[in-house]
């Protein structure tokens, strides 16, 4: 995501977020909130269409149970069902005997679910050729989480690969674990198959919120075989080019060229198989500030750096086809940006806030097309879909969802 060179959080997050510090008696900004120099030459877009419309109450869940924090979601290998993952009806899995890991019928029907037991955070998600499920369990246990569920312990660090029915079939790193590759992973982020069947691997998760390198100052990829295999990684933390501070979310195009929401860079970058930067480009869009200003932590309106500014990626989705476009959705102003390969941005959609067609928070898009994608929130607790006005069925009336506490 490139070249436009002109132009995916938990309360840790928030509170690493808000921190300010003062450096020689001045202050500074959040942590974090550092960014490549060139960002600030880019040219902010506005006035862009919005194409899309919500879907009422889509997605119910079975037994009464409630969505929690919807950190993962991604489309099923036939185009229609929809996999999903929560953190159990809550910000976190531990304790929990609930499946985390759900497959919706095109309707909002479950109609398959697995994970009780054996997650404990999820994050990033992918489906396979084959239909198998790679979810990302991105970290262990807290110190009060173990104090309360002992049996939180030994979860986390890891990326599981699960048949369409829900049989473990693979662990990359060592459950409970971090630490470096080949045998160990550092809050990964997300997985992504690539179209030789390779396997993608993004860490780590609070490298976002850093600004000079040091302990957990990790920005890597990790590329594995087929079969689990590990061959290398590449990337280190940092701001320049191939360099990362948090890469977030991964997608592959047609052609291998892998796209990396690098979130605490607030940019996207796209690189070869090999680790071999080709581009980079900034999604740069306004924020309509008229209407007050509604924020869940320490967002900055119209800041031009850190992982909590406008068009910083925290969730990527591309489509299928000969003519993919991509959807990146931030966390502020919680917008997704419908985005051609080069980096034009071609329509947003939502704004924060409770209501449909708003967003607290987006964390995860699943687009089977450029006419229905679904989006998980972090905050609201909810998965939406959208579809392109005219062609799907329009909310009857605005809903608000439920205060959740992120």
């Amino acid at each position: 995501m490139r070249t436009q060179t002109t132009v995916k959080v938990a309360v840790a997050a928030v509170a690493l977020a808000a921190a300010a510090v003062a450096v020689n008696g001045q202050a500074q900004g959040p942590r974090g909130a550092r960014g490549p120099a060139e960002h600030a030459k880019v040219t902010p877009i506005n006035n862009l269409p919005n194409p899309y419309e919500t879907v009422r109450t889509w997605g119910t869940l079975p037994d009464g149970r409630k969505w929690g924090s919807v950190s993962a979601i991604h489309v099923d290998k036939d185009g229609k069902h929809i996999w999903a993952g929560d953190r159990c009806g809550a910000n976190s899995c531990a304790g929990s005997k609930v499946d985390p890991i759900v497959k919706l019928d095109p309707t909002g029907k479950v109609v398959k679910s697995f994970g009780a037991g054996l997650i404990l955070w999820p994050h990033g998600m992918d489906v396979d050729r084959d239909g198998n499920v790679w979810v990302v369990d991105a970290r262990s246990a807290s110190e009060a989480e173990l104090k309360q569920f002992p049996d939180a312990a030994g979860k986390g660090h890891t990326v599981m690969k699960f048949s369409p029915d829900g049989k473990l079939l693979l662990t990359i790193g060592t459950p409970g674990q971090a630490g470096d590759p080949p045998s160990k992973l550092t809050e990964p982020n997300d997985v992504s198959v690539a179209p030789d069947g390779s396997i993608f691997v993004a860490e780590a998760h609070n490298a976002q919120f850093l600004d000079a390198p040091g302990p957990g100052a990790i920005g890597r990829i990790n590329k594995y075989s087929a079969n689990g295999t590990f061959i290398k990684s590449f990337g280190t933390f940092g701001f320049e080019k191939a360099e990362f501070r948090g890469p977030h979310a991964l997608a592959f195009d047609s052609k291998g060229r892998l796209f990396v929401a690098d979130r605490g860079n607030r940019r996207i970058q796209v690189l070869n198989t090999e680790g071999q930067f080709l581009r980079e480009f900034v999604v740069d869009v306004p924020v309509d500030t008229s209407r007050g200003k509604i924020t869940y932590g320490s967002e900055a309106p119209n800041a031009k750096t850190g992982s909590q500014a406008p068009g910083a990626p925290d969730a990527l989705c591309m489509t299928p086809g000969p003519n993919p476009v991509l959807f990146i959705g931030d966390l502020y102003p919680s917008r997704s940006y419908k985005v051609s390969l080069d980096g034009n941005v071609l329509g947003v959609y939502g704004q924060p806030g409770r209501n449909l067609g708003e967003f607290g928070w987006i964390h995860a898009i699943a687009c089977p097309s450029e006419d229905g994608i679904w989006v998980g929130e972090l905050i609201n607790w909810r998965v939406q879909k959208l579809v392109t006005r005219g062609k799907g069925a329009a909310p009857a009336a605005r809903g608000a969802a439920p205060a959740r506490k992120p």
